[in-house]
């Protein structure tokens, strides 16, 4: 998939623990979980810019588009 994830990245970062993003994004673990693996096929902008709020940065901080190898 040409869209990685970077979530892990900027909890580690901020220094954020899954449970605490998760609590303070109202969010469950599997969720965010399955986000953070790159795993999920969608991401609603709410749950987008609820993230953002709580590690303190941008979309483009989490989000990475990577042109596939042909």
């Amino acid at each position: 998939m040409p869209i990685i994830v970077n979530l892990d990245v900027m909890m580690a970062k901020r220094k954020m623990s899954l449970n605490e993003l998760s609590e303070k994004v109202d969010l469950t673990l599997s969720n965010l979980s399955i986000l953070k693996t790159g795993k999920a096929k969608a991401i609603r902008f709410s749950t987008l810019e609820a993230i953002c709020k709580a590690l303190n940065c941008q979309p483009s901080d989490l989000l990475e588009y990577v042109e596939p190898e042909k």
